[in-house]
């Protein structure tokens, strides 16, 4: 399917999506996104920024939440003009969805909303590629209906259905951890959809710090490589200059200086992986 101007599949090399969680200023995006359209540049990685306007879902209200839509989507707006790179944002509700289209090239749906009908109709509807994040009490197999109705609005629309990839960001083990299984990945691409690896929120801790989420970053090579080897169409990761003063999810950021080296790393096993046919494909037969 096209993303952004792009060809992704299992056939290709992976995609990736990545950027800060939250926008903290126009500054730091244009800046993220210079330094990561450099990398990925030179590395041949089809590369899509991407920044929060607002976080809806924070642990505590003291939290800081974002610059607001009006001032968030005007930054985005900025990146994609200096930068030169397509942009990609959250939504939260129906009402946001044809504000912020006009804005941005992708959308992407929080983990929590992909049971929400509506919200995920209206997303649909909206004209553009979809990143739709699997919640972390869905099982993978049941990506396959959020997809369905994310196709039939599309279709109701008179839009292209191929237009939606699905997100794995871990499942709830427990209290306050999450567990990536990596054969949610392969059984996700039974949605007929591109199947994205969100390397930095499957190493959250929700809550683990009492009043704001923990995280295990050193841990997002673990899981990436692993993603990587499984098999997958991309790659969703947040990044910050300095991920000890960022304002959300500082624990489970990947450092800016560290993202050439992991993503150097991913392209050397994803070479390898997708060099031969898939063999969980056949291996039943």
């Amino acid at each position: 399917m096209q993303f952004c101007g792009f060809n992704v599949g299992l056939n290709r090399p992976f995609f990736l999506i990545a950027g800060p969680c939250v926008i903290e200023s126009e500054a730091m995006c244009v800046d993220i996104a210079g330094a990561m359209k450099e990398i990925t540049g030179e590395l041949g990685i089809p590369y899509v920024f991407k920044a929060s306007f607002d976080k809806a879902n924070r642990t505590s209200d003291r939290s800081f939440r974002g610059l607001g839509m009006e001032e968030g989507l005007r930054i985005l707006e900025r990146v994609r003009a200096l930068v030169g790179v397509p942009v990609l944002t959250d939504v939260h509700t129906e009402a946001e969805v044809p504000v912020v289209a006009r804005s941005v090239d992708a959308l992407q749906t929080p983990a929590f909303l992909c049971r929400q009908t509506d919200f995920i109709r209206a997303c649909a509807q909206s004209g553009l590629p979809v990143n739709i994040k699997k919640g972390q009490f869905l099982a993978p197999g049941d990506m396959k209906n959020v997809v369905e109705k994310a196709r039939h609005a599309a279709v109701e629309a008179g839009l292209s259905p191929d237009r939606f990839c699905v997100c794995e960001r871990g499942a709830s083990f427990g209290y306050g951890n999450l567990v990536s299984d990596m054969r949610g990945l392969a059984i996700m691409r039974e949605t007929q959809a591109p199947v994205v690896f969100d390397a930095t929120h499957s190493v959250q801790l929700p809550g683990g710090n009492g009043a704001s989420s923990g995280g295990q970053r050193q841990f997002v090579p673990v899981l990436a490589r692993a993603a990587a080897a499984a098999g997958v169409a991309g790659f969703f990761m947040e990044t910050h200059p300095n991920p000890a003063c960022a304002k959300s999810d500082g624990p489970n950021l990947v450092p800016l200086r560290h993202m050439r080296e992991l993503l150097e790393t991913l392209l050397e096993i994803d070479r390898v992986v997708k060099a031969r046919p898939f063999l969980e494909d056949t291996i039943n037969s």
